[in-house]
């Protein structure tokens, strides 16, 4: 008991100068709630205000211990070995970019923790490659076909052909001896050997028309010739188709067209020189190519192949044929004619 006598023997009642009975006292405690006044604490008991007092302090001091923590694992990662990002595959076409060195900080002597870590910058994982010229491949122009220049032997009419194609002349038609000399055929064979056109010069002409109903795909005119008559001369490709008129008819006698006369022939493919009235589209008279110029007549026409009628199986085939070589250069040829 005299521990507890002791304690309670330090306690303040509320009857200063007055020492209580400790069995009095301990019968009071243990029987009853007492009221005691902590104007004169036990040495040996911590009052409430130094418990929080050590409590905020063993609080910061873990606060401060947690903050040094972090700061060294900040400092450690800023000041560790920057590894480089693996160089991206570069295509053979590119030049590839040379990649810069970044050298490893070296740290400060005293080192600053940052509440906000400074980011560390990173290669790009797929950089530019910059960019490659390209050059488009240069078609080579087409090379026109190296010519030759064919002149009649009085020299008045001539013309131009492909140099790998070879001319023949020979005697042409004549009605008087003294026209001979100067009546002459040129055949023109194409470098496989073929005739493909013919062209004459001399003093004599003939032939027949009769009505047809013509169809032209192509023309132009033919600056180097004029009729004699003023006339212009014109390139064509034509197909004409002829009509049947009874030869007592009214239409025979005059020689126009009879428009109700029907159709009943397949088409005949004509790719010539004559002049312009001569190559009229529509109902007209299927004329005549000869030419008047001031040394006689000239005449000048494809040869097709014979053994084919019509020449061309369609009138679509006749008009792919435009978009020929073959074609190309015969239109050259006859659009060349120049008469002096």
């Amino acid at each position: 008991m005299d521990p507890i006598k002791n304690q309670i023997a330090a306690i303040d009642p509320f009857e200063p100068g007055t020492e209580p009975s400790g069995e009095e006292a301990l019968h009071r405690m243990l029987s009853g709630s007492t009221v005691y006044s902590d104007t004169n604490p036990l040495r040996n008991v911590s009052s409430l205000e130094d418990k929080r007092r050590r409590k905020a302090r063993i609080a910061g001091g873990l606060l401060l211990g947690a903050a040094a923590v972090t700061a060294g694992v900040l400092v450690a990662s800023n000041f560790g070995t920057v590894s480089p990002a693996p160089a991206p595959a570069i295509s053979s076409e590119a030049a590839a970019p040379t990649p810069s060195t970044s050298a490893t900080p070296s740290p400060s002597a005293t080192a600053t923790p940052s509440a906000t870590p400074t980011a560390v910058p990173t290669q790009s994982a797929t950089p530019t490659a910059p960019a490659v010229a390209t050059t488009a491949p240069v078609t080579p122009p087409v090379q026109a076909p190296t010519l030759k220049t064919f002149t009649f032997p009085d020299g008045h009419l001539s013309f131009e052909y492909p140099a790998d194609w070879t001319i023949r002349t020979e005697q042409g038609p004549y009605a008087a001896p003294e026209d001979q000399a100067n009546s002459v055929i040129a055949r023109v064979s194409d470098g496989a050997g073929s005739e493909v056109a013919r062209v004459f010069n001399g003093n004599y002409g003939d032939g027949t028309a009769g009505p047809v109903e013509r169809t032209i795909l192509d023309r132009a005119v033919v600056a180097g010739v004029r009729d004699n008559s003023g006339e212009k001369v014109e390139f064509g490709f034509s197909s004409t188709q002829s009509r049947y008129v009874p030869y007592d008819g009214p239409a025979y006698e005059g020689m126009p067209t009879a428009p109700t006369a029907p159709v009943n022939d397949p088409p005949v493919y004509i790719m010539d020189v004559r002049i312009s009235s001569e190559l009229q589209a529509g109902a007209t008279t299927s004329g005549t190519n000869q030419v008047r110029v001031p040394n006689g007549i000239m005449s000048a026409y494809v040869v097709f192949d014979s053994t084919k009628q019509p020449t061309f199986a369609t009138p679509a085939a006749a008009k792919a044929w435009i978009g020929t070589q073959q074609y190309a250069r015969l239109k050259a040829m006859l659009l060349s004619l120049s008469y002096k």
